[in-house]
């Protein structure tokens, strides 16, 4: 026990060490799960995997069936091949891809979503049909934020 830590008789509980930490918030309420009382995120892990560029971009184009690494790379386009395989990495890794390698001379790499990955693919393909129905939106609102930030540093002289 740490100096200047004392026990009553009645503190008795034994803390499951693979239990989640306990949430500082009310259980079901949105700030739930975002806060424990160790400072840690429940989901941040998670979401910091899924919601990098590359990984919603790879997850999407599998969601039609197994690619090879380079018909992967084509149709994300401006990725690095080092980018790529670090983040094809990290979702095999996370469960959500599989890698299959085929003994063939050059040697034949296949990725697919596993069944994890397939119930996020739903998730993420309208994610995808949300972005590509209001791009123009999004863009108009760019055009208007830029354009007025514009004019503020124009009569503030920043």
């Amino acid at each position: 026990m740490q100096d200047g830590t004392a026990m009553s008789a009645g503190d008795t509980a034994v803390t499951d060490p693979t239990a989640p930490p306990p949430l500082t918030a009310a259980p079901g309420t949105a700030a739930s799960v975002f806060e424990t009382l160790d400072g840690t995120c429940p989901v941040r892990d998670v979401l910091d995997r899924i919601g990098d560029k590359w990984s919603v971009l790879a997850i999407t184009l599998l969601g039609d069936g197994p690619l090879r690494f380079m018909e992967l790379k084509r149709a994300i386009g401006l990725v690095s091949q080092r980018m790529l395989t670090r983040t094809l990495r990290g979702l095999e890794r996370d469960g959500l891809v599989t890698r299959t390698v085929f003994p063939t001379v050059p040697p034949r790499v296949d990725y697919e979503l596993t069944e994890l990955g397939r119930s996020l693919h739903a998730t993420l393909a309208e994610l995808a049909r949300w972005s590509y129905a209001h791009r123009d939106d999004v863009a108009a609102a760019r055009a208007d934020y830029d354009a007025r930030e514009d004019e503020i540093a124009v009569t503030t002289g920043d």
